[in-house]
């Protein structure tokens, strides 16, 4: 049971649109969830690692009261005309998936990384695939899986 898990959703706001619907099916669903929540700003995916790492670092130190069960990382990529796009989705990916390894993170990864802003959107709508509240349900389940071994 995840009720009351405290979960930090990281979102990059550099597509502003996608972002909000990516944000509004996750917090849908950890209400749903009875899932409590704080939600941090990055200007790109890029950036998403280097906050979860910031999270994780602050609590280690015991800096802050803030414990976090969970993660949520919401962001979008879309491709262009150079090879930025698979830089930037290499390392990002690469980056969280470190993460959830180095730490025994509860992550649910929300980053999509999309060849056009019309797959991006049907990807992020609520009323489409909702990869937000999608993430938001990984994140949760991953929290009962620690929970079920001990962790």
């Amino acid at each position: 049971m995840t009720d009351g898990a405290r979960i930090l959703i990281v979102e990059a706001r550099f597509y502003e649109d996608i972002a909000d619907q990516l944000v509004r099916g996750c917090v849908q669903e950890l209400t749903a969830k009875g899932a409590g929540y704080k939600r941090i700003i990055v200007p790109g995916i890029l950036e998403i690692p280097a906050v979860v790492r910031y999270a994780v670092r602050t609590m280690e130190l015991r800096a802050t009261d803030h414990r976090y069960a969970g993660y949520v990382v919401l962001g979008c990529a879309i491709k262009g005309e150079t090879d930025h796009y698979e830089h930037v989705c290499h390392e990002t990916m690469s980056g969280v998936s470190r993460l959830v390894l180095d730490y025994s993170l509860a992550l649910g990864n929300g980053i999509l990384t999309c060849p056009t802003r019309e797959l991006a959107m049907d990807r992020a709508r609520t009323e489409g695939k909702n990869l937000g509240g999608k993430a938001a349900r990984a994140c949760l389940r991953m929290i009962e899986v620690k929970r079920e071994l001990g962790l």
